[in-house]
């Protein structure tokens, strides 16, 4: 590593990937590694700081996940988070027990020590996300408690002396009020760090890295044209000019006019000087999908039928060694990473089938989040509105029409899918929402329009705010602007006699319906 880096050290929680991110909001590299090739790491590259993750066992069970004991020999500041916290207690000799009360999300958390590096400038009285059942009963020796609850104890203790601190709260979520201010506190008051670490360092690190793997041989990339896929390309193109070919598969599941727009990009036409290849399957996949309506099976079907175009196209270019994909991290975390739950399968991670007849699948953007893969974008000269262009599943519409997906649903789906994005654009609203789509419901219901009965479709409006789509909450569209959406659409768009907005956050929703 050539920046100062902290190493986040995972233990099997959610949100250990959204820890180093917000440590690189702090512009200070941090990377993710399993706890059982944790020492190995460190040894070699030295970070300036260990942050232990938060996990989902319990530390005084034989089979639960423990730290190397040699780490706390290293000289290097380390700051337990949750699990991490219970679990440094644990192995220096204090005391974790099952709580009398559990602490599940926001809390208040009480400062007893304004002279701790780590709760330098934090209130007194703040709000912090707890999500435990264990709790530390006894800090070890040489260590001073510097933060309670009024059912916690110990929600912060540190042992200055070794630069050993513990939160039991979680500091990287955006529900801790004040937790980016304690990190940054670890970062540059424990750590030392400077945070003079930058974007274009990835997108270099990332050049070199992928040149290396690829070698003389050849990449086929997956290119759907939406922000993670063409960001992926055109760093590969970067890395492997000619060697790359874009393989843009027409599903048939599409936005409106989006086939045409994303060859207009790619194509010979376009500004980037890649091997650009168009099929149009989009029969293939209707037929492949008739009669299934369980969202996973969906999923899979379309995974495993982009898999099987892909390996067709390979054969006709030749000899492809490697598979590029999109995949960013909220697609990992969804789709179960390592014992974590599987919310929803994506089609590029928890989608792809047993074998896959490419030698390695590449995925550069695998570790980022959405707003971090948009400055990758701008690091590597993408056009702003293609940058900033709303996200789009790879399933595509087959995930936004409840039950069966058939070429008629498709296109109710296009047409009501372009009246909102239009309308959401005149009214200037489309710049400030993290995400925002038509999807049709599977329900019918009587409705009238002149002297007339109708049985027609339910469409579901759906708009959140969000930075980094692990969180949302629906957003509050002016009225004036969903009545005139809804008018447009009952009017305009054939089998649809109703409009609903979805207004769940997530959790306990996901942002997409299936």
């Amino acid at each position: 590593m050539k920046h100062q880096s902290i190493m986040v050290i995972d233990f099997g929680g959610q949100y250990n990937q959204l820890i180093a991110r917000r440590v690189r909001d702090l512009k200070v590299y941090a990377e993710v590694v399993s706890y059982t090739k944790a020492l190995e790491k460190i040894e070699e590259n030295r970070p300036d700081g260990i942050i232990f993750t938060g996990g989902p066992n319990s530390v005084y069970k034989e089979d639960s996940p423990a730290a190397d004991m040699k780490l706390y020999d290293l000289g290097i500041p380390i700051l337990g988070i949750c699990y991490g916290a219970q679990m440094m207690a644990h192995q220096l000799g204090g005391t974790v027990e099952t709580a009398k009360v559990s602490e599940y999300g926001r809390t208040m958390v009480h400062v007893k020590d304004a002279a701790s590096l780590l709760m330098h400038d934090v209130s007194e009285n703040n709000i912090a996300w707890m999500s435990h059942t264990d709790y530390i009963s006894k800090v070890p020796e040489g260590f001073k408690v510097t933060a309670s609850t009024d059912n916690c104890p110990v929600a912060a203790m540190e042992n200055e002396d070794k630069c050993f601190y513990a939160v039991q709260f979680h500091p990287e979520v955006t529900h801790s009020v004040e937790g980016q201010k304690i990190l940054s506190n670890f970062v540059f008051r424990v750590c030392g760090c400077l945070g003079d670490w930058k974007m274009d360092s990835f997108v270099e690190s990332s050049i070199e890295a992928i040149r290396e793997k690829v070698g003389n041989g050849r990449a086929l990339c997956a290119l759907s044209g939406g922000v993670d896929s063409s960001v992926a390309a055109v760093l590969m193109s970067k890395a492997i000019g000619k060697q790359l070919t874009c393989v843009f598969v027409d599903q048939g599941l599409l936005r409106k006019d989006e086939g045409d727009e994303v060859e207009a990009v790619f194509g010979p036409d376009g500004p980037y000087d890649v091997n650009f290849v168009r099929v149009n399957v989009q029969q293939r996949f209707y037929d492949k999908l008739k009669g299934v309506t369980e969202p996973e099976q969906k999923r899979k079907i379309i995974g495993e039928e982009f898999i099987r175009v892909f390996e067709e196209e390979a054969k006709k270019i030749g000899a492809v060694d490697y598979l590029v994909q999109g995949t960013i991290y909220p697609d990992v975390i969804e789709s179960g990473l390592g014992k974590s739950a599987t919310i929803k399968s994506h089609h590029n991670v928890g989608g792809l089938p047993d074998h896959v007849d490419f030698k390695e699948i590449i995925e550069p953007l695998r570790m980022l989040f959405k707003d971090e893969v948009r400055q990758v974008g701008r690091e590597l000269g993408i056009p702003e509105y293609l940058v900033s262009r709303q996200p789009f599943p790879g399933p595509g519409l087959g995930i936004r029409i409840i039950g069966e997906v058939t070429e008629e649903k498709v296109k109710i789906v296009q047409e009501a899918d372009a009246i909102y994005r239009e309308e959401i654009a005149k009214a200037g609203l489309d710049k400030g929402l993290g995400q925002y789509f038509a999807a049709l419901t599977n329900m019918r219901s009587v409705g009238v329009m002149g002297d007339f009965r109708t049985y027609d479709y339910a469409i579901a409006l759906r708009a959140v705010n969000t930075s980094d789509f692990m969180t949302a909450d629906a957003a509050q569209i002016p009225w004036e602007v969903l009545s005139k959406v809804t008018n447009r659409i009952v009017n305009e768009v054939k089998g649809v006699n109703r409009v609903l907005y979805d207004c769940t956050s997530k959790p306990p929703g996901t942002i997409e319906l299936e």
